[in-house]
């Protein structure tokens, strides 16, 4: 069935060649338009679909002929091409709200300001062990619109930024989960921290009583907000110690519980494969996700006992002459590091740095004084974290490759410390994402 609508999508990354595929497979006409350089996969990916794209630049006239809009979630409301089409009404949705319309797998949603990968990939994990037929879509993976193009899946588990729920309005969960709001992404929302929130929230929008809404009631800001709010949704909230309605919990016999209508869940948290205070919380998300599938109780045990963890999340990659190396270069802002930060035993040689999205160190500097003998600032501009913490370690070092980084923190660290990447920034000074950084971490510890 030929549609002729025109659909225009911005950015030719993962998301938008998902979206554009999808989009002609559906019969529209799609001109896929991207200011940088696509990448020669998804140049091949768009010729064999025979998509029309350009690169370089936008053509306004093209652009703006769109009926709708497929905006990737990496650019910003700010860029020009952008306000043109606000001023112009012409409607801006994300892939994911694009990719929802044509599929009727249950979708698992996660969101929250740290944790979304462990917990989607966890819950994907989980699901796969209990043999049944899922993707893992959003943030994470091949995108959700390619997949729904090109696979038939009954369920997918979706990782949603902020960037990606801004942009959508029709979409629904069937198990929304969001872990945690803390200041990310500011310099997105105008320094507004209401509207990250705002956005954050979107993971529960156009709940029924049939689906379920699952989160943290030990994040505060969580449940301010949802005071303001009403959700018909079902609501199955968690917290490390129980509070009258929390249907998860760690006892104080250190057992992990889950209970709600028929489930009775326990194990213990020294079974989990991932330690630490936040991964408990990811892995009681996990759980009852799990329990509201009704998967049986030993086989959710089972997941959450040999789950590997998250490349790039507090990746354990060598010891070298008695000091440990960790990367965690998903760690893109303060709340994230200071899980990091408060994870590693005994003392750390601490790389911090790169693009700052309007940080506030001062909740790590607890931390840093009582357990970081030496800073190494890894970025182009270093003057944010060099105020932040001059005069509470012993040593700041400024850097501006990961090379230098790397045998820099080698030789600051004493045997039996731990080198810890976890830069609570962005990657893009020197860096072409998060996992490049990682990547290059691992080869220069590797290399030493």
């Amino acid at each position: 069935m030929e549609n002729r609508e025109r659909i225009v999508i911005l950015g030719a990354g993962e998301s938008g060649t998902g979206a554009a595929i999808l989009a002609r497979q559906k019969g529209f006409d799609v001109f896929v338009s991207d200011a940088g350089k696509i990448k020669p996969y998804y140049r091949e990916l768009l010729d064999e679909y025979q998509i029309l794209y350009e690169s370089g630049g936008h053509s306004e006239r093209l652009v703006l002929s769109a009926a709708e809009v497929i905006k990737s979630p990496g650019i910003p409301e700010s860029a020009p091409i952008v306000k043109l089409l606000r001023k112009k009404n012409i409607p801006i949705i994300s892939e994911i709200e694009f990719a929802g319309r044509y599929t009727n797998a249950k979708k698992i949603c996660v969101t929250g300001s740290n944790g979304k990968t462990t917990t989607t990939s966890l819950i994907h994990h989980m699901m796969r062990k209990a043999g049944l037929n899922v993707g893992i879509a959003g943030n994470v993976g091949r995108s959700f619109a390619l997949q729904v193009a090109t696979e038939s899946f009954d369920y997918f588990v979706l990782e949603l930024s902020s960037f990606q729920l801004d942009g959508m309005f029709e979409f629904k969960a069937d198990i929304a989960i969001l872990l945690n709001i803390t200041p990310d992404h500011l310099d997105r929302y105008d320094y507004n921290f209401q509207n990250y929130i705002d956005s954050k929230f979107k993971v529960g929008q156009n709940l029924t009583e049939e689906e379920y809404f699952v989160f943290c009631s030990d994040d505060e800001i969580t449940i301010k907000e949802l005071e303001k709010i009403v959700s018909k949704a079902q609501q199955l909230p968690f917290a490390y110690k129980k509070k009258d309605s929390d249907v998860a919990w760690v006892g104080e016999d250190e057992r992990m519980r889950i209970e709600f209508d028929d489930v009775d869940f326990s194990m213990s948290v020294h079974e989990l494969s991932l330690k630490g205070r936040h991964n408990t919380y990811n892995s009681m998300a996990a759980g009852i996700a799990g329990n509201v599938l009704k998967i049986r109780n030993e086989v959710i045990r089972e997941a959450l006992m040999d789950f590997q963890g998250v490349e790039h999340r507090l990746e354990d990659v060598t010891k070298v002459h008695g000091i440990n190396f960790i990367n965690d270069s998903k760690a893109t802002n303060v709340n994230s590091t200071w899980y990091a930060l408060e994870s590693v035993k005994g003392r750390i040689v601490w790389i911090v740095g790169g693009v700052d999205k309007g940080n506030d160190y001062s909740e790590l500097l607890n931390l840093v004084e009582n357990k970081v003998t030496a800073i190494v600032c890894l970025g182009k501009d270093n003057d944010r974290v060099l105020k932040a913490f001059e005069g509470k370690v012993e040593e700041i070092v400024e850097t501006e490759s990961m090379e230098d980084a790397v045998k820099t923190a080698y030789y600051l660290g004493r045997d039996g410390e731990t080198v810890l990447l976890s830069p609570a920034c962005a990657s893009f000074d020197l860096f072409e994402s998060f996992e490049d950084r990682g990547r290059q971490f691992k080869d220069a510890v590797r290399s030493l």
